[in-house]
């Protein structure tokens, strides 16, 4: 019998979404590991090219991707809890109350993931101006949720969800 987490109406504090992100960070950094040597291992350690510059197989970029992507949508629809939400105890759910849709969970994970994008300026602009840029973008994301009464961040604008208080 799966346990029933039951959320407050009171809208999560940004300070514990980004705590939360942090340790989600680790999460992915480990599943980014394993799936590069797991890459690694059915390539015979050829995966990434170098002669002056790496030169890494788009569908590399893209498996990481959806298996990062997969770690955040079964976790919000198996309980709205990612690893990193449980010890800060809060929860993804939809604006009802209730847990996220598929759909929900991928609009949430795609519109939260776009300023990635961005990755693609480094030949033009440089890696460390382009990583100032992510964060300023994502750090607008975020600020959204400043001026929203429930403090939703874009992305929970976008999926229609929002991050709650576990009681």
């Amino acid at each position: 019998m799966p346990t029933i987490l039951h959320t407050t109406d009171l809208p999560c504090p940004l300070w514990r979404r980004l705590l939360a992100l942090v340790y989600d960070l680790l999460i992915v950094v480990a599943i980014v590991m394993v799936v590069g040597l797991l890459c690694q291992l059915a390539t015979g350690g050829q995966l990434i090219r170098t002669g002056g510059k790496a030169i890494v197989p788009i569908w590399y970029q893209a498996l990481q991707a959806l298996v990062v992507a997969a770690y955040f949508v079964s976790s919000w629809r198996r309980g709205g809890q990612t690893v990193g939400m449980r010890p800060w105890r809060i929860r993804v759910t939809r604006d009802d109350g209730g847990t996220p849709s598929l759909q929900q969970a991928v609009i949430r994970v795609l519109v939260a993931a776009a300023p990635l994008v961005l990755l693609m300026l480094e030949p033009m602009i440089g890696l460390h101006m382009t990583l100032w840029t992510l964060l300023i973008v994502w750090a607008g994301w975020f600020a959204v949720g400043l001026f929203d009464p429930r403090r939703r961040a874009l992305h929970d604008l976008a999926a229609h969800t929002e991050i709650r208080l576990l009681r």
